[in-house]
């Protein structure tokens, strides 16, 4: 691979993008039906605490960074062939509405719904409602997050192969 703005920001894109699907992936694959075993009060805790933690800047210079990068990597590969071309714009647009944009209105407020419930002093009835609205919409906002962010990658690795 020759060393020019156009494969690094491609090289850095695609590196970004995966590691973002294979956050989502084994968060979906792994970590969700893991903690989904737990009582109420149990996975509630769990998953507070993993929010929690995930908010860091490594976490957000990746998964934010990624898209910033996919931009860089459009401009920089404008002059290489359309077909090229429209497969980074693609791959660079499925990331940003179905990975950012899926978080950012799906996933994010049921984080803060969560992050703001007080846990230790709910009841029994009170968790269950609360496991029961945040649960089930998540897995879905997720889901789309782990199909979004693969087919993303997958595309971004083709783009590479056939630059």
């Amino acid at each position: 691979m020759e060393l020019t703005t156009s494969n690094l920001s491609l090289f850095a894109a695609t590196l970004l993008i995966g590691l973002t699907a294979g956050l989502c992936f084994t968060w979906g694959n792994a970590v969700t039906p893991g903690i989904g075993q737990l009582d109420d009060l149990g996975y509630l805790q769990s998953f507070q605490k993993m929010n929690r933690s995930i908010e860091n800047p490594l976490f957000f210079m990746v998964f934010i960074g990624s898209f910033f990068v996919g931009l860089a990597a459009l401009f920089f590969n404008k002059t290489v062939s359309p077909e090229h071309f429209r497969l980074l714009l693609v791959a660079v647009g499925i990331y940003f509405f179905g990975v950012i944009l899926v978080t950012v209105m799906g996933n994010v407020p049921l984080n803060q719904l969560l992050d703001k419930t007080d846990l230790t002093t709910s009841s029994t009835e009170e968790l269950k409602a609360l496991r029961e609205r945040f649960e089930i919409p998540w897995n879905r906002f997720h889901l789309i997050r782990v199909l979004a962010s693969m087919v993303s990658f997958a595309m971004l690795i083709i783009a590479g192969i056939n630059k």
